[in-house]
Protein backbone atom coordinates (compact mmCIF):
# COMPACT_ATOMS: atom_id res chain seq x y z
CA UNK A 1 0.00 0.00 0.00
CA UNK A 2 1.27 3.55 -0.24
CA UNK A 3 3.10 5.01 2.17
CA UNK A 4 2.02 5.76 5.54
CA UNK A 5 3.27 9.69 4.65
CA UNK A 6 1.22 10.14 1.76
CA UNK A 7 -1.19 12.50 2.72
CA UNK A 8 -4.01 13.35 -0.37
CA UNK A 9 -5.27 11.71 -3.01
CA UNK A 10 -2.69 10.96 -5.83
CA UNK A 11 -2.90 9.28 -9.11
CA UNK A 12 -0.73 6.10 -7.79
CA UNK A 13 -2.98 5.82 -4.85
CA UNK A 14 -5.93 6.44 -6.99
CA UNK A 15 -5.33 3.56 -9.08
CA UNK A 16 -4.62 1.26 -5.72
CA UNK A 17 -7.46 1.98 -4.83
CA UNK A 18 -9.81 1.36 -7.97
CA UNK A 19 -7.59 -2.06 -8.11
CA UNK A 20 -8.84 -2.74 -5.12
CA UNK A 21 -12.93 -1.90 -5.51
CA UNK A 22 -12.91 -3.55 -8.82
CA UNK A 23 -11.75 -6.54 -6.87
CA UNK A 24 -14.96 -6.96 -4.48
CA UNK A 25 -17.85 -4.69 -6.21
CA UNK A 26 -18.77 -7.88 -8.47
CA UNK A 27 -17.47 -10.64 -5.50
CA UNK A 28 -20.62 -12.28 -4.51
CA UNK A 29 -18.85 -14.60 -1.55
CA UNK A 30 -18.58 -14.01 0.96
CA UNK A 31 -21.68 -12.49 1.33
CA UNK A 32 -23.37 -10.91 4.78
CA UNK A 33 -27.00 -10.29 4.06
CA UNK A 34 -29.60 -8.02 5.71
CA UNK A 35 -32.35 -10.02 4.35
CA UNK A 36 -35.74 -11.01 6.20
CA UNK A 37 -37.21 -14.13 4.25
CA UNK A 38 -41.05 -14.28 4.54
CA UNK A 39 -41.44 -17.39 2.90
CA UNK A 40 -39.39 -20.26 1.72
CA UNK A 41 -38.96 -18.49 -1.90
CA UNK A 42 -36.96 -15.65 -0.09
CA UNK A 43 -33.88 -18.43 0.11
CA UNK A 44 -32.33 -16.69 -2.74
CA UNK A 45 -28.64 -15.62 -3.41
CA UNK A 46 -27.18 -11.95 -3.33
CA UNK A 47 -27.05 -11.19 -7.09
CA UNK A 48 -30.50 -12.29 -7.13
CA UNK A 49 -31.74 -10.51 -4.90
CA UNK A 50 -29.98 -7.08 -5.26
CA UNK A 51 -28.80 -7.11 -8.92
CA UNK A 52 -26.01 -4.13 -8.87
CA UNK A 53 -24.72 -4.11 -5.28
CA UNK A 54 -24.32 -8.14 -4.76
CA UNK A 55 -20.47 -7.98 -3.91
CA UNK A 56 -18.40 -6.75 -1.81
CA UNK A 57 -19.22 -8.72 1.34
CA UNK A 58 -22.78 -6.82 2.07
CA UNK A 59 -25.01 -4.32 0.13
CA UNK A 60 -23.47 -1.14 1.62
CA UNK A 61 -19.79 -1.80 0.90
CA UNK A 62 -20.61 -2.37 -2.46
CA UNK A 63 -22.71 0.97 -2.74
CA UNK A 64 -19.79 2.87 -0.91
CA UNK A 65 -17.36 0.71 -3.59
CA UNK A 66 -19.31 2.13 -6.18
CA UNK A 67 -18.99 5.67 -4.43
CA UNK A 68 -15.12 5.39 -4.84
CA UNK A 69 -14.91 4.44 -8.45
CA UNK A 70 -17.14 7.01 -9.49
CA UNK A 71 -15.05 9.58 -7.65
CA UNK A 72 -11.86 7.94 -8.44
CA UNK A 73 -13.09 8.33 -12.15
CA UNK A 74 -14.11 12.24 -12.15
CA UNK A 75 -10.63 12.94 -9.90
CA UNK A 76 -8.01 10.94 -11.91
CA UNK A 77 -9.50 10.19 -15.26
CA UNK A 78 -6.30 8.97 -16.58
CA UNK A 79 -5.96 6.32 -13.97
CA UNK A 80 -5.01 2.77 -16.31
CA UNK A 81 -8.39 1.40 -14.75
CA UNK A 82 -10.83 4.12 -15.85
CA UNK A 83 -11.89 1.97 -19.07
CA UNK A 84 -12.64 -0.49 -16.70
CA UNK A 85 -14.60 1.61 -14.43
CA UNK A 86 -17.08 3.18 -17.08
CA UNK A 87 -17.63 -0.22 -18.24
CA UNK A 88 -18.85 -1.63 -15.59
CA UNK A 89 -21.13 1.15 -14.81
CA UNK A 90 -22.59 0.82 -18.19
CA UNK A 91 -23.24 -2.40 -17.19
CA UNK A 92 -24.64 -2.15 -13.62
CA UNK A 93 -26.54 0.84 -14.24
CA UNK A 94 -29.38 -0.20 -16.24
CA UNK A 95 -32.93 0.24 -15.47
CA UNK A 96 -33.59 -3.08 -15.47
CA UNK A 97 -31.12 -3.26 -12.57
CA UNK A 98 -32.32 -0.61 -11.11
CA UNK A 99 -35.83 -1.36 -10.91
CA UNK A 100 -34.58 -4.95 -9.49
CA UNK A 101 -32.76 -3.04 -6.11
CA UNK A 102 -35.86 -0.90 -6.31
CA UNK A 103 -38.48 -3.84 -6.01
CA UNK A 104 -36.48 -5.35 -3.13
CA UNK A 105 -37.22 -2.45 -1.05
CA UNK A 106 -41.10 -3.02 -1.70
CA UNK A 107 -41.28 -5.95 0.32
CA UNK A 108 -42.90 -4.91 3.96
CA UNK A 109 -39.56 -6.82 5.35
CA UNK A 110 -37.58 -4.44 3.44
CA UNK A 111 -38.68 -0.99 5.58
CA UNK A 112 -35.70 -1.18 7.87
CA UNK A 113 -33.38 -2.27 4.86
CA UNK A 114 -29.55 -0.62 5.84
CA UNK A 115 -31.22 2.21 8.10
CA UNK A 116 -29.77 4.89 8.07
CA UNK A 117 -26.12 3.79 7.14
CA UNK A 118 -26.95 2.35 3.40
CA UNK A 119 -29.28 5.34 3.43
CA UNK A 120 -26.33 8.25 2.95
CA UNK A 121 -24.22 5.75 1.31
CA UNK A 122 -26.63 5.65 -1.33
CA UNK A 123 -27.70 9.13 -2.03
CA UNK A 124 -23.83 9.93 -1.53
CA UNK A 125 -23.53 7.75 -4.75
CA UNK A 126 -26.43 9.56 -6.27
CA UNK A 127 -24.69 12.72 -5.63
CA UNK A 128 -21.19 11.53 -7.28
CA UNK A 129 -23.13 9.94 -10.37
CA UNK A 130 -24.93 13.48 -10.63
CA UNK A 131 -20.84 14.86 -11.35
CA UNK A 132 -20.56 12.86 -14.35
CA UNK A 133 -21.53 13.16 -18.11
CA UNK A 134 -23.18 9.52 -18.19
CA UNK A 135 -26.48 8.51 -17.84
CA UNK A 136 -25.95 6.37 -15.15
CA UNK A 137 -27.34 9.39 -12.53
CA UNK A 138 -30.64 9.31 -14.56
CA UNK A 139 -30.91 5.68 -14.69
CA UNK A 140 -30.04 5.35 -10.68
CA UNK A 141 -32.23 8.50 -9.76
CA UNK A 142 -35.34 6.54 -9.16
CA UNK A 143 -33.08 4.23 -6.38
CA UNK A 144 -32.03 7.61 -4.73
CA UNK A 145 -35.65 8.48 -4.82
CA UNK A 146 -36.54 5.93 -2.83
CA UNK A 147 -34.11 7.01 0.10
CA UNK A 148 -35.23 10.56 0.01
CA UNK A 149 -38.42 8.99 0.78
CA UNK A 150 -37.47 6.82 3.38
CA UNK A 151 -35.63 9.91 4.96
CA UNK A 152 -38.14 11.78 4.59
CA UNK A 153 -40.57 9.25 6.59
CA UNK A 154 -38.18 8.41 9.43
CA UNK A 155 -36.92 11.49 10.42
CA UNK A 156 -40.05 13.46 11.44
CA UNK A 157 -40.47 10.70 13.95
CA UNK A 158 -37.33 9.84 15.47
CA UNK A 159 -37.23 11.62 18.61
CA UNK A 160 -33.63 11.03 19.43
CA UNK A 161 -30.39 10.95 17.47
CA UNK A 162 -28.98 7.34 17.74
CA UNK A 163 -25.10 7.77 18.67
CA UNK A 164 -22.95 5.47 18.01
CA UNK A 165 -19.66 5.03 16.01
CA UNK A 166 -21.03 2.25 13.99
CA UNK A 167 -24.10 1.68 10.96
CA UNK A 168 -26.25 2.68 13.29
CA UNK A 169 -24.94 6.61 13.34
CA UNK A 170 -27.82 9.16 12.64
CA UNK A 171 -25.61 11.99 12.03
CA UNK A 172 -22.96 10.19 9.43
CA UNK A 173 -26.06 8.97 7.19
CA UNK A 174 -27.63 12.62 7.55
CA UNK A 175 -24.12 14.15 6.68
CA UNK A 176 -23.75 11.64 3.76
CA UNK A 177 -27.05 12.61 2.29
CA UNK A 178 -26.63 16.24 2.52
CA UNK A 179 -24.25 16.04 -0.19
CA UNK A 180 -26.92 15.13 -1.96
CA UNK A 181 -29.57 17.31 -1.48
CA UNK A 182 -27.16 19.73 -2.27
CA UNK A 183 -26.12 18.21 -5.50
CA UNK A 184 -30.06 17.96 -6.24
CA UNK A 185 -31.25 21.43 -4.88
CA UNK A 186 -33.57 19.67 -2.86
CA UNK A 187 -33.77 22.57 -0.26
CA UNK A 188 -36.54 21.33 1.04
CA UNK A 189 -34.30 17.78 2.31
CA UNK A 190 -31.62 20.19 3.61
CA UNK A 191 -34.00 21.53 5.77
CA UNK A 192 -35.39 18.39 7.16
CA UNK A 193 -32.01 17.29 7.74
CA UNK A 194 -31.28 20.15 9.14
CA UNK A 195 -33.80 21.08 11.60
CA UNK A 196 -33.47 17.41 12.87
CA UNK A 197 -30.03 17.60 13.39
CA UNK A 198 -30.10 21.13 14.98
CA UNK A 199 -33.16 19.42 17.77
CA UNK A 200 -30.88 16.82 18.48
CA UNK A 201 -27.47 18.59 19.15
CA UNK A 202 -27.68 22.42 19.62
CA UNK A 203 -27.98 22.00 23.20
CA UNK A 204 -24.53 19.59 23.55
CA UNK A 205 -21.59 20.52 25.26
CA UNK A 206 -17.98 19.85 26.49
CA UNK A 207 -18.05 16.47 25.21
CA UNK A 208 -16.93 13.19 26.91
CA UNK A 209 -15.72 11.96 23.97
CA UNK A 210 -15.63 8.09 25.55
CA UNK A 211 -14.26 6.31 22.98
CA UNK A 212 -13.42 4.18 20.86
CA UNK A 213 -15.43 1.10 21.49
CA UNK A 214 -13.99 -2.21 20.14
CA UNK A 215 -15.98 -2.04 17.03
CA UNK A 216 -16.22 1.41 16.11
CA UNK A 217 -15.36 2.72 12.62
CA UNK A 218 -16.74 6.65 13.45
CA UNK A 219 -15.97 9.04 16.40
CA UNK A 220 -20.08 9.42 17.71
CA UNK A 221 -18.18 13.07 19.03
CA UNK A 222 -16.58 14.26 15.77
CA UNK A 223 -19.21 12.60 13.17
CA UNK A 224 -21.50 14.83 15.14
CA UNK A 225 -19.82 17.87 14.77
CA UNK A 226 -18.57 17.39 11.44
CA UNK A 227 -22.52 16.66 11.17
CA UNK A 228 -24.07 20.06 12.46
CA UNK A 229 -21.24 22.02 10.34
CA UNK A 230 -22.38 20.98 7.14
CA UNK A 231 -26.33 22.33 8.64
CA UNK A 232 -25.87 25.18 10.45
CA UNK A 233 -25.02 28.79 9.70
CA UNK A 234 -21.14 29.75 10.60
CA UNK A 235 -21.98 31.94 12.59
CA UNK A 236 -23.72 29.73 15.25
CA UNK A 237 -21.69 26.64 14.70
CA UNK A 238 -18.65 28.37 15.77
CA UNK A 239 -19.98 29.06 19.14
CA UNK A 240 -20.87 26.01 19.42
CA UNK A 241 -18.60 24.31 18.61
CA UNK A 242 -15.94 26.08 20.93
CA UNK A 243 -18.24 25.30 23.45
CA UNK A 244 -19.08 21.30 22.56
CA UNK A 245 -15.11 20.47 22.42
CA UNK A 246 -13.67 23.54 24.94
CA UNK A 247 -10.21 21.92 24.84
CA UNK A 248 -9.60 20.40 21.62
CA UNK A 249 -6.30 22.95 20.88
CA UNK A 250 -4.86 21.21 24.26
CA UNK A 251 -5.76 17.81 22.86
CA UNK A 252 -8.14 17.01 25.00
CA UNK A 253 -10.34 14.74 25.58
CA UNK A 254 -6.72 12.92 24.58
CA UNK A 255 -9.29 9.97 23.16
CA UNK A 256 -10.19 12.20 20.01
CA UNK A 257 -6.37 12.94 19.13
CA UNK A 258 -5.10 8.94 19.55
CA UNK A 259 -5.12 7.11 16.67
CA UNK A 260 -7.19 3.60 17.41
CA UNK A 261 -4.93 0.47 17.89
CA UNK A 262 -5.95 -2.20 15.63
CA UNK A 263 -4.67 -6.05 17.17
CA UNK A 264 -6.53 -8.26 14.75
CA UNK A 265 -7.01 -7.54 11.07
CA UNK A 266 -8.44 -10.63 9.90
CA UNK A 267 -11.35 -10.45 12.73
CA UNK A 268 -14.36 -8.15 10.72
CA UNK A 269 -15.33 -6.20 14.24
CA UNK A 270 -11.49 -5.48 15.09
CA UNK A 271 -10.60 -4.02 11.82
CA UNK A 272 -13.20 -1.24 12.04
CA UNK A 273 -10.97 0.74 13.83
CA UNK A 274 -9.19 1.13 10.95
CA UNK A 275 -11.91 3.05 9.57
CA UNK A 276 -12.30 4.85 12.92
CA UNK A 277 -8.84 6.16 12.09
CA UNK A 278 -10.04 7.00 8.70
CA UNK A 279 -13.21 8.87 9.97
CA UNK A 280 -11.55 10.86 12.31
CA UNK A 281 -9.09 12.11 9.69
CA UNK A 282 -11.86 12.84 7.56
CA UNK A 283 -13.74 15.11 10.31
CA UNK A 284 -10.46 16.54 11.78
CA UNK A 285 -9.89 18.05 8.30
CA UNK A 286 -13.59 19.29 7.58
CA UNK A 287 -13.39 20.93 10.64
CA UNK A 288 -10.28 22.41 10.83
CA UNK A 289 -11.37 24.06 7.82
CA UNK A 290 -14.20 25.65 9.02
CA UNK A 291 -11.87 27.32 11.53
CA UNK A 292 -10.50 30.81 11.37
CA UNK A 293 -7.03 30.78 9.97
CA UNK A 294 -5.15 32.01 13.55
CA UNK A 295 -7.19 29.36 15.57
CA UNK A 296 -5.17 27.09 17.40
CA UNK A 297 -7.25 24.43 16.77
CA UNK A 298 -6.77 24.85 13.33
CA UNK A 299 -4.01 23.43 13.16
CA UNK A 300 -3.48 20.66 15.37
CA UNK A 301 -7.01 19.40 14.03
CA UNK A 302 -5.10 19.10 10.93
CA UNK A 303 -2.18 17.51 12.53
CA UNK A 304 -4.37 14.89 14.31
CA UNK A 305 -5.77 13.81 10.50
CA UNK A 306 -2.79 13.13 9.00
CA UNK A 307 -1.64 11.43 12.15
CA UNK A 308 -4.54 9.21 12.23
CA UNK A 309 -4.15 8.75 8.60
CA UNK A 310 -0.30 7.64 8.62
CA UNK A 311 -1.62 5.11 11.68
CA UNK A 312 -4.16 2.62 9.23
CA UNK A 313 -3.36 3.90 5.31
CA UNK A 314 -0.98 0.85 5.02
CA UNK A 315 -3.76 -1.42 5.73
CA UNK A 316 -6.26 -0.51 3.35
CA UNK A 317 -5.14 -3.69 1.93
CA UNK A 318 -4.28 -7.22 2.79
CA UNK A 319 -7.39 -9.24 4.64
CA UNK A 320 -10.95 -9.26 3.05
CA UNK A 321 -12.55 -8.12 6.25
CA UNK A 322 -11.09 -4.64 5.65
CA UNK A 323 -10.20 -4.61 2.16
CA UNK A 324 -13.80 -5.06 1.06
CA UNK A 325 -14.45 -1.50 2.52
CA UNK A 326 -11.63 0.63 4.11
CA UNK A 327 -10.72 2.55 0.76
CA UNK A 328 -13.33 4.49 0.80
CA UNK A 329 -13.20 5.83 4.23
CA UNK A 330 -9.31 6.30 3.12
CA UNK A 331 -10.86 8.35 0.40
CA UNK A 332 -12.59 10.16 2.53
CA UNK A 333 -10.10 11.12 4.34
CA UNK A 334 -7.71 12.28 1.70
CA UNK A 335 -10.23 14.51 -0.44
CA UNK A 336 -11.59 16.16 2.72
CA UNK A 337 -12.83 19.71 1.63
CA UNK A 338 -14.17 18.76 -1.66
CA UNK A 339 -17.19 20.49 -3.42
CA UNK A 340 -19.24 18.08 -5.65
CA UNK A 341 -19.63 18.99 -9.25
Amino acid sequence: MSSPSANRLSPEIASKFAGIALGHVTREYPNKLDHVLEDPADARGPRDLHPIFFGSFDWHSCVHGYWLLATLLRREPGIPEAPTIRALFDAAFTAEKVTGEVAYLARPSSRGFERPYGWGWLLKLQAELMAHEASWAATHQPLADVFVQRFCDFLPKASYPIRTGVHSSTAFAIALAQDYAVAAGDHALTALFAGKCRAWYLADRDAPAWEPSGDEFLSATLMEAECLRRLSPPAEFAPWFAAFLPRAAERQPASLFTPATVSDRSDGKIAHLDGLNFSRAWCWRELAGALPVGDPLRSVAEATAREHLAASLPHVAGDYMGEHWLASFALLALTAGEVIG
